[in-house]
């Protein structure tokens, strides 16, 4: 079924999620001194969704730990480990519904330093035996934010450690230097080594999973997120809409223009399809002039009306060296209640596109196994 209509668009709150999230883009915010640019924020993000399970597993093996030091600390040790859990807890929920997640997630992080800086000055101080734990959510700086950031990062560590070893037993520092000197050489020490690894561990990752002319993730990011959001259906019960996208006579713009007029145009068309999107849908570039959207949440209808919201868009700029061109969508998505099924609902929404390419182009085209 061939759809248009230029009536602006929005998911209703009900189909984002348990609450009602800002139709804000990562990709279209600007920098900050905690994040160089979108990509730098979308590798922070997908960072993030993995170290989430093993920084649960971590908390375990520190409860455990103070569990097992009770006689000796105190039971109430547990107490500030746990305000630590829940403030990652708070921003886990939160942190994808922001144009600038990257303050929750640093404001969490300091939040779990402060936490621990609790728990050392209620110990002991720099006798404390949890000072070397200072160095552990150093280890997970690097992986989220810029050399900037995990500069900040370290000092304030460096900060909070000073102020407790200092403010609650100076004499035992004064007589004793070693029992400061040793954790600020271990933290120091953790943040140089976690920041140069995870550089290379990021270069190579950036070259397996991004685009490297338009900066969107590619097939393999794809992958991984559509097994994701397979898992997330199961639980969540709601629909995936998924939106295939093809430049309209693309290879007359190279014929007729050349390859770096081509290029710039692909460069273009992917800013604009990434400022209409929210910034919990996923756009990516799986051919020469073909992008696919995911949408969490949208069921056909919805994921139809923001295709066509991406075909005016593109068809209202001008991009590359002010050339004007259109694009043709095909809409598919998943039943409420159902497992997402990646390859079955690609299968459909490529059929609808293939449509869409017959019936003239710049067009958008529901799946035909579907009624809108």
């Amino acid at each position: 079924m061939a759809l248009r209509t230029g009536t602006p668009y929005r998911l209703p709150a009900a189909a984002e999620g348990n609450d009602a999230r800002p139709a804000v883009d990562h990709g279209t915010a600007p920098a900050s001194w905690l994040i160089g640019d979108s990509s730098d924020r979308e590798r922070m993000l997908d960072m993030d969704r993995r170290v989430q399970p093993i920084r649960q597993k971590s908390f375990v093996i520190l409860a455990l730990a103070l569990l097992l030091c009770g006689p000796w600390l105190g039971w109430w040790t547990i107490f500030p480990l746990a305000v630590a859990g829940v403030l990652f807890g708070l921003a886990d929920k939160r942190v994808e519904q922001l144009a600038r997640p990257e303050y929750m997630l640093f404001a969490a992080w300091a939040g779990s330093e402060v936490m621990i800086a609790a728990s050392v000055a209620l110990t002991g101080g720099a006798k404390s035996p949890a000072m070397a734990w200072f160095a552990i959510p150093i280890v997970t700086l690097s992986a989220r934010f810029s050399s900037r950031g995990v500069a900040v990062g370290a000092a304030v560590t460096l900060a909070l450690m000073l102020a407790v070893a200092l403010g609650v037993n100076p004499d035992a520092v004064i007589n004793n230097p070693p029992l400061l000197i040793m954790p600020i050489a271990l933290t120091t020490a953790v943040a140089i080594l976690s920041t140069a690894l995870m550089h290379s561990d990021v270069k190579h990752r950036s070259e397996a999973i991004i685009d490297q002319l338009t900066g969107m993730l590619n097939r393999n990011a794809l992958a991984d997120r559509s097994l994701e959001l397979a898992q997330q259906s199961e639980h969540t019960g709601k629909p995936i809409g998924l939106i295939l996208g093809d430049l309209d006579h693309f290879k007359e713009v190279n014929d007729s223009h050349g390859h770096a007029t081509g290029d710039a145009v692909l460069k273009d068309v992917a800013y604009v399809l990434r400022k209409q999107l929210r910034s919990f849908d996923g756009v990516y570039r799986i051919g020469g002039e073909e992008f696919l959207m995911l949408l969490p949440g949208a069921d056909l209808e919805q994921a139809a009306a923001m295709a066509s919201r991406l075909r005016e868009a593109v068809a209202a700029d001008t991009v590359g060296p002010g050339l004007r061109v259109t694009m043709s969508f095909g809409v598919s998505a998943s039943a409420c209640d159902e497992k997402f099924d990646y390859k079955a609902v690609f299968a459909e929404a490529d059929a609808a596109l293939y449509g869409a390419k017959l019936s003239g182009r710049n067009s958008v085209r529901g799946a035909p196994a579907l009624a809108l």
